[in-house]
């Protein structure tokens, strides 16, 4: 299975620019938390605690965010029971690299630094979100079969624009992980938040599965759940817009019947707008 990362986005790379700036300005006591401020305190969409409009308002991620939506009791272990896990990384061949490495246990582990994720909205928007989730992820990894991007190391995922997160000439910014962590720019923001050098170090994503898990639920927490409200073609879009708009119908309707397929299996309607 050919794995695609995503492309790169402009947009991306302003916003992770005014984030630095927005950091460097904050007061020396406010210390970058990576959401895990105290109870008080909001966790700012760049990962920095505090209690004003700047930290509880728009990107909030977790505390008492003024402009979030609250969540909901669902527990998103209940519905990532062992067996839908299981149904998903038992198709992949025993030989794969990926079967020693992902894990449910994993996943649970990953999922208490992101307390929102599967948790926003009604019980079904909670079940449509985790369906969507490891529909990208079944497609991405091939049912948690790859770790790496296959060709990975013969790609350039070197964004040399950015000077936030300067490539190191030795690294590969290639896809790892559970949804293939692409670029240099996605590395780096994804590494502070985490605790890890992504710059430097972004082979750690396919060595750490605690981590790797991290990164898929930072890059969804961060560019994906924002858009889930507008169906599930928008989390295509947000993962991998070049299969969008007839680049890629192909993979495009991979995604969807996975997605449909574990709505299924959760017991709800998939809704709208399911292509992109």
């Amino acid at each position: 299975m050919a794995l695609y990362s995503r492309n790169i986005n402009l947009s991306l790379i302003i916003v992770l620019a005014a984030g630095i700036f927005l950091a460097g300005i904050v007061p020396d006591n406010v210390v970058a938390q990576g959401c895990g401020c105290t109870s008080d305190m909001c966790c700012s969409q760049w990962g920095y605690c505090g209690t004003s409009v700047e930290y509880c308002g728009a990107g909030c991620q977790e505390g008492p965010c003024t402009s979030a939506s609250p969540t909901n009791d669902v527990s998103v272990a209940d519905v990532v029971t062992t067996g839908f896990f299981n149904g998903i990384i038992d198709v992949a061949d025993a030989g794969c690299a990926g079967k020693n490495f992902y894990s449910r246990h994993r996943f649970l582990e990953a999922l208490d630094s992101y307390p929102r994720f599967g948790k926003v909205g009604s019980v079904d928007d909670s079940k449509r979100e985790i369906a969507a989730f490891f529909a990208h992820v079944t497609h991405e990894t091939g049912h948690f079969c790859y770790i790496e991007e296959i060709d990975g190391p013969s790609k350039d995922y070197c964004d040399q624009s950015d000077t936030i997160y300067p490539c190191n000439p030795n690294k590969g910014y290639y896809g790892r992980g559970p949804i293939q962590l692409s670029w240099n720019f996605n590395y780096g923001p994804a590494g502070e938040e985490i605790g890890f050098d992504g710059v430097n170090m972004p082979e750690t994503v396919a060595n750490d599965p605690i981590i790797s898990f991290k990164t898929a639920l930072w890059y969804w927490m961060d560019s994906v759940q924002p858009d889930i409200s507008e169906g599930f073609g928008a989390t295509i879009r947000a993962i991998n817009d070049i299969e969008c708009d007839g680049g890629n119908t192909e993979t495009v309707q991979a995604r969807v019947q996975y997605y449909v397929d574990y709505c299924n299996q959760l017991g709800v309607s998939p809704g709208g707008n399911l292509t992109c």
